[in-house]
């Protein structure tokens, strides 16, 4: 797993991919190789349903991905920008043997890419990331929360 940090972001506001199509047998593209094996027209769209809750405590905005079977290695969260959370990664797909006959595919293949605008409050330069059990977890510590100074004025007379 690495943990960079880019500018020059593209498009921040494109957050995130969408594939109508997710969870339809037929995915979203056609296969032209002759393959058993179906296969979208876009990589991203392939895996580009990586659940991912986020929530905010307290302390930190903390965000978990179900990455299940891959590698530290092959996740990577990233801060552009300053304030954009980009988790991504690839799951290979399985080697396809000419002897193998394809009863059901359902295990998906392919990139994945997340983006989230972090709030103001969000202490980008200090992220944290660890996986475990499949379940890629990324604390963002959040800045103390500033209290209103209080300034007792004299009353003169």
């Amino acid at each position: 797993m690495s943990l960079i940090r880019r500018s020059n972001v593209f498009d921040p506001f494109s957050l995130d991919f969408f594939d109508p199509f997710d969870g339809f047998p037929f995915g979203s593209g056609s296969n032209s190789s002759g393959s058993l094996v179906p296969r979208t027209s876009s990589d991203t769209a392939a895996f580009a349903g990586a659940r991912i809750d986020w929530k905010e405590t307290p302390e930190a905005h903390v965000f978990k991905a179900d990455v299940p079977g891959l590698k530290k290695e092959e996740v990577k969260v990233e801060v552009e920008d300053g304030n954009i959370l980009q988790i991504s990664g690839e799951r290979n797909k399985e080697q396809e043997e000419k002897t193998d006959t394809w009863h059901r595919v359902e295990r998906s293949s392919g990139k994945f890419l997340r983006r989230f605008r972090l709030p103001e409050n969000a202490k980008a330069e200090q992220v944290k990331a660890s996986m475990e059990n499949g379940v890629l977890t990324v604390t963002v510590p959040k800045e103390e929360a500033k209290k209103p100074e209080v300034k007792s004025i004299q009353i003169s007379g």
